[in-house]
């Protein structure tokens, strides 16, 4: 277990690994909340060493120069160090960082979704073996308190369902896409001026950031292990105008959610672009924020929102671990709240819903050759698959053998008789182009408790 110590005079000492934007944030927080965070936490927070390899660039506020290093080492191997927080992002070196500094009796803090998704299991599993804290708030959510709400905010709730908007990068071009009809592209584009999209935006767009963090919130809400493989994942890149123009014409609004639900079927894990109905509170959530919806058998729908990443946000969820492993060392009691919300060996695997055995409502966009028949065939294929067609638009015509737009919304279809038809189909000489389908939740089911 790790040090006991006695409130009266004592001090936690943090070392932060990482001086970029969100590093920035955390130690300003720091050093100018310092007061505030004592009397919070019962005990003095000191920043005592900060390590980056920039350790001469300004921050734009003073950072005295004898807790600044380069040497990582050092930084690990401090005696005087109870607090670790790991913020250089990505995978390796970060891991071997981590589990250097559990091995070494420290409390670990991370904003780092990815190397937990990708390696929790492991950095979980030591944490608990040496008996310290592993804080990682800020790797979903951003400066919203979803770990902490789920750990110990809805610990009486058996939770069926979890999911949100966890991206806000993909929830700004969807946005903006939705209120000024712009192309995926050209949003994409400004995003990337504007700093809300990186240089390579594809963990954004593609959906994998958010399976990042789908994978943490699965484990916490479900207390089963989680792999990012067993989450199937699409992007936003292929949206174009027309879909966010036909959604908007049937009552719909367009977003990428992660979803998690453990139904009769078993638990699915899936991230992707998704049609909900226009007045929900999900679909109000616009430019870059984030937001996220539980349903508990006691508590039903619990609904949080806010921004999901930034330097002051991000570190505002940082700091709040830090505190909370100050209050456990000055309480003496370290490992109060498990890391996932139950001792780490006592996961247990649930059977999981194959994607292909998913049931839902779709929409179809099929680019078609204008000329007669066309939808009897494209009909007569989805009715062989058994699926039902619940309305059907065309907007305008074109020149005989021009393409135009076609648009179907199905009634409930199992996922496996979609693709099939949707197979048959885009083979089809009249299709030119791949048919775009969007699964519709009416959400009714996801919600019930």
């Amino acid at each position: 277990m790790g040090s006991v110590y006695n409130p009266m005079g004592k001090t936690v000492n943090v070392g932060l690994l990482g001086f970029g934007t969100v590093g920035s944030g955390v130690a300003r927080i720091l050093l100018e909340q310092s007061e505030l965070l004592r009397q919070r936490a019962g005990m003095s927070i000191r920043l005592a060493r900060i390590c980056d390899l920039d350790i001469t660039t300004s921050r734009g506020f003073p950072v005295a120069s004898d807790i600044l290093t380069d040497d990582v080492i050092s930084l690990i191997n401090d005696p005087e160090l109870d607090i670790f927080i790991e913020l250089i992002g990505g995978l390796e070196p970060a891991r071997t960082f981590v589990l250097e500094a559990i091995q070494k009796g420290k409390h670990v803090i991370t904003a780092n979704k990815a190397l937990l998704a990708a390696h929790g299991h492991e950095i979980f599993e030591a944490a608990a073996r040496h008996g310290v804290e592993l804080g990682f708030e800020a790797s979903v959510g951003g400066g919203i308190p979803v770990v902490k709400a789920v750990k110990e905010g809805l610990v009486a709730n058996r939770l069926q369902t979890v999911m949100g908007i966890m991206n806000g990068t993909a929830n700004y071009i969807l946005s903006r896409m939705t209120e000024e009809g712009m192309a995926f592209q050209d949003v994409l584009a400004d995003a990337q001026r504007l700093g809300y999209a990186e240089a390579d935006p594809s963990y954004d767009v593609e959906g994998i950031d958010t399976a990042h963090k789908l994978v943490i919130m699965a484990m916490l809400a479900f207390g089963t292990p989680v792999e990012l493989s067993d989450i199937y994942i699409e992007g936003i890149s292929r949206l174009s105008p027309l879909d966010i123009s036909f959604a908007k014409e049937f009552g719909y609004r367009i977003k990428l959610l992660a979803i998690a639900r453990n139904g009769n079927n078993g638990l699915e894990l899936r991230v992707h672009p998704t049609m909900i109905p226009s007045e929900h509170l999900l679909a109000q959530v616009g430019g870059a924020y984030n937001a996220f919806y539980f349903v508990g058998d006691s508590v039903g729908k619990v609904f949080l929102y806010g921004l999901g990443a930034g330097q002051m946000p991000t570190g505002s969820a940082v700091v709040a671990d830090v505190v909370d492993v100050a209050r456990n060392l000055a309480g003496g009691t370290i490992g109060r709240v498990a890391s996932l919300g139950l001792p780490y060996d006592m996961l247990k695997p649930l059977k999981r819903r194959p994607m292909d055995s998913l049931t839902a409502c779709y929409y179809f966009r099929f680019s078609v050759v204008d000329r007669p028949k066309v939808l009897a065939r494209i009909s007569g294929i989805l009715g062989d698959m058994d699926i039902s067609i619940a309305s059907v638009v065309q907007k305008g015509r074109g020149s005989r053998d021009s393409s135009v737009s076609v648009v179907m919304l199905t009634h409930e279809a199992h996922e496996v008789k979609v693709r099939e038809a949707l197979k048959r189909i885009d083979s089809l000489d009249v299709i030119s182009g791949e048919t775009m389908v969007i699964r519709i939740e009416d959400l009714k089911n996801l919600e019930k408790a």
